[in-house]
C-alpha cells in the first residue's frame, strides 16, 4: 500500500520532467519575419475545409470573392 502512495506521484513528476526535457530539447524557433504571400496554387491547398468539401462534391473551382 506504501508503494501506491509513493510510487504514483513519483511516476507522475518522473513523467512530468520527461516531457518538459523533451519539450525543451524540441521546440522550434522564433519565427520573426514575416512570411512570404503564398503562391496561388499553395492557396488552393489552403483553403478552408468546407470549400474543399464542396470542390470535391462538384468538382468546380468556387468563384472568388
Amino acid at each position: 500500500m506504501v508503494w501506491m502512495v509513493i510510487g504514483g506521484p513519483l511516476a507522475v513528476v518522473v513523467a512530468g520532467i520527461a516531457t518538459a526535457v523533451i519539450a525543451f530539447r524540441g521546440a522550434d524557433p522564433v519565427v520573426t519575419a514575416p512570411q512570404a504571400p503564398v503562391a496561388a496554387e499553395e492557396a488552393f491547398e489552403l483553403q478552408p475545409a468546407l470549400a474543399g468539401r464542396n470542390h470535391a462534391a462538384i468538382g468546380s473551382v468556387p468563384a472568388r470573392r
